[in-house]
């Protein structure tokens, strides 16, 4: 089976390393999930997103002149359709942002009483 630059394959993580995952693909080739193309955010431990023996779906992002194959993990999820998600009215979307508002602003007001208080105490 020939691999393809563009594609999207299953494969099967077979080791870890702190820059990235090996992973065997179809037809018993093997390529590089690079640490930065495992997730969308920052990966600090990749034993946190992934295990030896685990299967995950790549997608071929570039073979070099001597054969190696780059893959992604978060480019094959990219390409994956969206879930549909309800959709949410305006209202909805105010409601939620002045009640977060409305926290935050209680933290801020709590924080700022509390230093004046650790000031007045030690004024004395």
């Amino acid at each position: 089976m020939s691999i393809d630059v563009g594609n999207i394959y299953e494969g099967t993580v077979t080791g870890l390393s702190k820059f990235g995952a090996f992973v065997k693909l179809p037809g018993g080739k093997s390529g590089l999930v690079h640490i930065s193309e495992v997730s969308d955010g920052y990966v600090k431990d990749i034993t946190e997103h992934l295990a030896e023996g685990s299967a995950v779906r790549v997608k071929v992002i570039s073979i070099d002149e001597k054969g190696r194959i780059n893959l992604s993990i978060k480019k094959a999820s990219e390409d994956a359709p969206a879930p549909a998600r309800k959709p949410v009215s305006f209202e909805d979307m105010l409601s939620k942002f002045k009640q977060e508002s409305d926290d935050k602003f209680a933290d801020f007001k709590m924080s700022k009483e509390n230093r004046r208080n650790d000031y007045a105490k030690r004024r004395k």
